[in-house]
């Protein structure tokens, strides 16, 4: 029997960890090859892209798409998570504030800019995750990263301001909330969050739906390829001859001369998925290439 092999976007519930669903997936599928591409913190619901068999593999590609958020954010406190799982502390009176001092300051997040990570993530330094640091009670500098974020302000009722967030990937919501909040001398941190899109997925499905379907053996319907999940990168039909060349890791001619480092999904001359690639000096240099499922 062929290796099952796609993506599955599962609306997560609140309450588990990406890790929680991914396990209950391997014990009800019985397929030990199961992942996802991108974790949601338990606080969070929403798009999470499980990945079954090779198509782990791809999970980078989607990982690397924008996003789309609701965010709820409260104002007037902060905690050490940066969200609501953290105790509260800092509070302070926000009475003064009005929503358009709140989209004023949520303004100023609004295209490139820096963001520092939260001591609570999974970011790695030294070896060590930074969250396993953090609840050793240490704190460590964090390098600056580079995101994109487009916000819109949807509504604000004191203390909570309800956020509208397209981002880039890397980004963290938590920091959003943090960093609005000291822009405005009050605090903040994220007290709700729900993914609306991971890139192209944006019609998860719902967990108790799933969890049915994993009992009557119907789950597989939901699965999606690498085309659903992959339509940011090209598309490049090979003929018989490229297809040997790249089954054995070799590069071929890439038409239209593309920018190098651009990526793209190359098919067989037989129709199957074959290769991802990288454009190098004028070539499609195979990265990853699969068997024939």
């Amino acid at each position: 029997m062929p290796e099952v092999f796609g993506f599955l976007p599962v609306d997560k519930p609140q309450g588990m960890t990406s890790h929680d669903v991914v396990a209950a997936a391997r014990r009800a599928t019985r397929i030990q090859r199961v992942g996802h591409c991108g974790t949601l913190d338990p606080l969070a619901t929403g798009v999470l892209v499980l990945c079954f068999g090779a198509a782990t593999r791809l999970s980078e590609y989607v990982m690397a798409t924008d996003k789309r958020y609701l965010a709820r954010v409260r104002l007037g406190a902060t905690t050490e998570t940066d969200d609501a799982e953290g105790q509260l502390r800092d509070e302070r009176p926000i009475g003064h504030l009005s929503e358009s001092d709140v989209a004023a300051a949520l303004a100023r997040f609004n295209g490139e800019i820096e963001q520092i990570p939260p001591m609570y993530s999974a970011i790695k330094r030294g070896g060590k995750k930074l969250y396993d640091l953090a609840r050793r009670g240490e704190a460590v500098e964090r390098s600056l990263r580079r995101v994109r974020l487009q916000t819109r302000l949807l509504r604000y009722e004191a203390p909570y301001a309800e956020i509208a967030i397209e981002c880039s990937h890397g980004t963290y919501v938590r920091s959003l909330a943090r960093d609005l909040g000291a822009a405005l001398g009050v605090g903040g941190f994220l007290a709700g969050l729900r993914r609306l899109a991971s890139g192209s997925f944006d019609q998860p499905v719902a967990w108790d739906t799933l969890r049915a379907a994993f009992d009557d053996g119907t789950w597989l319907r939901y699965l999606q390829d690498e085309r659903a999940a992959l339509s940011h990168l090209r598309e490049v039909q090979l003929d018989a001859a490229q297809t040997a060349l790249v089954r054995h890791g070799r590069s071929v001619p890439a038409a239209q001369a593309p920018e190098d480092g651009t990526l793209a999904r190359l098919y067989a001359d037989t129709g199957e998925f074959l290769a991802i690639a990288a454009c190098r000096s004028g070539s499609w240099q195979p990265i990853k290439v699969f068997q024939q499922r």
